[in-house]
């Protein structure tokens, strides 16, 4: 599995770096509690922390003899952004569906055996 990944897009197309940060936005996590939460082997986790780290998604700082990881939310907004562009398309499906459960109130007000 090599790393080409040079920017959040293609780092978080990873499902378990996603999962990784996933555990993280709970709070700061040494990497034996992401083997032991996500069930992966250390190497694969290390491996993967050092892939976010490297677009800064994951910052890390020591702590006597551990490491200890937490999420850089601020560095996911690029993300945020780019989702948010399709927030019109949401807006007119949830309109659509609140049309459509005051036709439902509508008719069974007038025929409530309906």
């Amino acid at each position: 599995m090599p790393h080409t990944a040079t920017d959040v897009f293609g780092v978080i197309a990873e499902p378990q770096r996603r999962r990784i940060l996933g555990a993280l936005a709970d709070g700061e996590l040494g990497v034996n509690h992401l083997v032991d939460r996500l069930g992966i082997s250390q190497p694969l986790a290390s491996k993967h922390l050092r892939i976010l780290r490297s677009v800064d998604l994951v910052q890390v700082r020591k702590h006597a003899q551990q490491r200890l990881y937490r999420l850089n939310a601020p560095a996911l907004r690029p993300v945020y952004q780019w989702i948010g562009s399709f927030d019109r398309y949401w807006q007119e499906s949830f309109d659509r569906l609140d049309r459509h459960l005051d036709n439902i109130q509508r008719r069974n007000r007038h025929d409530p055996n309906a």
